[in-house]
Order: C-alpha cells, then structure tokens, then sequence
C-alpha cells in the first residue's frame, strides 16, 4: 500500500512540475517606426517597447487603476517636505546574466539618464533629481531640488527600466534585464525572439517563447492579426468591432486610455510661428464629429491637453468649433483670404489618414486649405516627425507632469512642435513644487488651458482602444494602463 501511495506521489509531483514547465508561443508585432535606429536600450529614441516591456522591470509600476505599485521597489518613504525620497528595494532578484540586482543597478540606471551627454529624452522625466545614493546593497536614496509631490508617478514611466550596472555601451544589443523573458535573438525588422525567464522573481512565466514581427504598415500587422500569425493587435479600426465579436476565433477588448493622435504643428517655422494661426485651427475643428469619422467614436473628446480623462489633474473644459472665429484670427494674422498648409501622415498608425481627410474637409470652411502628404511607414519617427512642418504624431498615457514637461517644455527633447513658452515652464515648475493637492490640481489645470490657447499641437481626443485578442490567449485580460503582467499570460496551443 505504501508503495502504491508512493508512486502515486511521485506521478503527482511529476504531472504538477510538467504542467509548471513554460509551454507555447506568443506572438506579437511591432511598428518598427524607428528602422535601423531600433533598440534595446529602454531610454534610448529608437527603443522597442514592445520588447523591453516584457524583459525589464522598473522600480515602480502602475496597478490596473493606473495608480504606483511596487516593481523593483517593495515600497517608498518621503521626507515632510517632498525632497528626499527613500526607496526599499526587493531581494534576491538577479539578472538575465546571473549577476544580483541591488542598490548599485538603480544609481547607474538613473545617473545614466539625468547623463546630459546621453542626450536621453527621458530625462525631462526626472529632471527634479538632483542626486541619487545607495544606502546600503537594498535601499536607495533620491535628493530632489525641490519639492516635488509625485516621485512615483514619474517613475512608473516604460521607459524607466533597470539595467546592470555598468551596461550601458552593450545593452542596446542584449537587453539583460530582470524581466520575466530573455532576449535570444533581436531582429528589429525581422523577428525577435524571447525565452522564458525561469528564475524569474514573481515565478516562472507560463510562456515558452515570445515573437515579436517587426511590421511598419498598420494594415500588414492587421492582415497577420486576422491570418492567424499574431496573437494580439491593438488601435483595430472600431469598424471591424462586429466582424471580431462574431468570430469565435477572436476576443475583443475596449481599453479607454490616456493614449491619443494628432497633428503637431512646429512654431518656429511660417506660418504656424504666429498663436493666431494655431488657434484658428483648433477652433475651426469639429471633435466630436472628428471623433466619429476617424474612429468611429471610440475615445473621448480632448482640448488639445495631453493628459488623459482618468488622470487626476485632466482639465476638463468646452472647446465647440467657431469657424467664424477662425476666421477673424487667420484675416488679423494677414490671411483674409485663407490659407494653404500641408500636413505629412503615413499607415504607420491607421487612423492617421482618416483623421487627415476629416480635418481637411472641416478646415475648409474656415478657409485652411489643408494638403494631405502620405509618407512612408519606414523610418517615420526618424525622417518626418519633427522634421517637417506638420505632422501625425501619437503618444501614448503619461502622467500629467511627465506629459506637460515631455511634450511641451521649452528644453525637452521631444517638444515636438519646438514650443518654447517661459511662461509656461514657470507654470509646470510651480505646480510641481505645490504640496497642497487641490492647489496644484489647479495649477496644473491652467497649464492645460494655457495650452490650448497657446500651443502647436491638435489633440482632438484620447483614444477607446480596440485590442483584439486570439482566443488561444488567456489571462491577458488587462491591457490597459501599462498593467500586464506578462509571466502569467498563457495560450493554448
């Protein structure tokens, strides 16, 4: 009896360890937008976030409510008065390389960024740092210059992965992280593959293996959506929603987001250097009509702010369209008789084109005669945005300061539409320095509005994301917010 008991044991403890074993493949594409500038390097431009997603980790990471939960970090202690900011980090966690992650890894991850000859467009992220230090091997420090009451927030940034210490002039190739997959072959336009990280400290993932298809056309990577070869595609057009909803090959997700697209007009070139004319034509537009035609109304209508709806410091304020108004503007610009612009969009996000087509319809009646230029998917990010004089552009969800200083401060990086307004960096400096929540709610409130009179970029809503899903995928059932947890994601095979 006793023996029969302990084979039965035995056999058990086979089956549970089998069933534990890595199984299946994941499938998944990127846009390749930055071609051969393409990388592994979480905080450089060209960096595949689709991939550094699923091979690092951060020290603070956003729950399913967007709000700062614990990564690399455990938890966070602030001084009274919002400058020192301490962090207790995990133990036993290690590397792809075997080497131990410790208070050394996160003072070179974030002295690497706030490197000004690293020239990172992260760095405006935290730009409030002003030194870091390792107390002991599990706890680390960050000095502020000043007082600054979301540290975590900007923290939970993509981009803001930690890396060995030591590893910046090889990580762009090898992308050692402590994530729960592995890098074994990058092929920025080919595909690359990732294995399980068995050793991974939230458990083995469930995953043997991750594909990521580098694919530059939005149409292509739907094609291989519904063909069968890809395991996920997200933005699907919202007019494909029934087609995927009665197949039973497919599942469908409606993810509101902070995420939006629109048209980033540089201020330092003719004739979108003078406010008037930008003005004129975000009042001559038309959101919600804009939203139906260019995604079917999935998102919510936005005044040109890139803060999302469910952020705690969105401004949530009217923006009707006033063609008569416009017109005023363009006439007090010198433009009585109109004017003419050219705006560049390309397939590498579908609904550019729509969106372009729409606006240019409604522009007309204010007298902006707009010309749709179709540029190539390859190398957009690196060869037409900001490059040329108007363009598509996307972004996805940020924090509000984080969004406000990326996007428009003076000095940022990637100030897209080269705004630079001192008034508005004393506004972002003020409200990130107010402790009293509802005053700096206000603050950053008016930093919105001043946007919307001021800035160069249209952002004509947030979008309702259409993610379909193969039904051989599960537990990936919270998309939204940056919140996968990617190690218990599984499929059948």
């Amino acid at each position: 009896m006793r023996l029969v008991f302990s084979v039965l044991v035995s056999a058990l403890l086979i089956a549970t360890a089998a069933a534990a074993q890595p199984a299946g493949t994941f499938r998944h594409a990127h846009g390749v937008g930055f071609g051969n500038l393409s990388s592994l390097d979480p905080i450089s431009t060209g960096r595949v976030l689709q991939i550094t997603e699923k091979i690092m980790n951060r020290l603070v990471r956003p729950d399913l409510d967007g709000k700062p939960s614990p990564d690399l970090a455990t938890g966070w202690t602030v001084s009274p008065d919002a400058i020192e900011w301490t962090f207790a980090l995990r133990d036993g966690v290690r590397f792809h390389d075997g080497s131990v992650f410790d208070a050394d890894d996160v003072v070179y991850t974030i002295e690497r960024v706030l490197d000004p000859e690293m020239d990172s467009p992260v760095r405006s992220v935290i730009n409030m740092v002003k030194g870091i230090e390792a107390i002991d091997p599990l706890t680390v420090r960050i000095t502020l210059k000043h007082a600054f009451a979301d540290l975590p927030l900007q923290l939970m940034d993509s981009r803001l992965r930690m890396i060995p210490e030591g590893s910046g002039d090889t990580i762009g190739r090898t992308g050692i992280g402590t994530g729960p997959f592995i890098v074994e072959k990058f092929d920025a336009d080919g595909i690359s593959i990732l294995t399980a990280n068995t050793d991974y400290w939230e458990g083995p993932p469930k995953l043997a293996r991750v594909e990521l298809v580098g694919i530059p056309d939005a149409q292509a990577r739907l094609t291989a959506f519904l063909s069968g070869q890809l395991d996920m595609e997200r933005g699907i057009d919202p007019s494909l929603r029934r087609v995927l909803q009665n197949s039973d090959r497919y599942n469908v997700q409606d993810i509101p987001t902070g995420n939006w697209i629109g048209i980033a007009f540089r201020t330092d070139v003719p004739p979108f250097d003078d406010v008037r004319v930008r003005k004129a034509i975000r009042i001559a537009v038309d959101r919600e009509d804009l939203l139906k035609l260019a995604l079917g109304g999935g998102g919510i209508v936005s005044c040109d702010t890139p803060v999302g709806p469910n952020d705690q410091y969105y401004a949530d304020f009217d923006c009707p369209q006033d063609i008569d108004a416009a017109r005023a503007l363009l006439a007090e610009a010198g433009y009585p008789d109109g004017i003419d612009i050219e705006i560049h969009v390309s397939t590498l996000e579908p609904s550019w084109p729509n969106m372009a087509v729409a606006l240019q319809e409604q522009l007309a009646a204010a007298g902006i005669r707009v010309k749709i230029t179709k540029a190539a998917t390859d190398g957009y990010w690196s060869q037409i945005w900001m490059q040329k004089d108007a363009v598509g552009t996307a972004w996805g969800e940020r924090p509000a300061d984080q969004a406000l200083n990326e996007i428009f401060r003076s000095t940022a990086k990637w100030n897209e539409t080269y705004f630079k307004d001192l008034t508005f960096d004393a506004m972002l400096d003020i409200a990130s320095q107010e402790l009293d929540f509802e005053k700096r709610r206000a603050l950053y409130v008016g930093a919105q509005k001043y946007l919307f009179d001021n800035s160069g970029t249209l952002i004509p809503y947030h979008i309702t994301q259409l993610v379909g899903l193969s039904t051989r995928v599960h537990d990936l059932d919270e998309v939204k917010n940056d919140a996968v947890r990617w190690h218990l994601v599984s499929v059948t095979e």
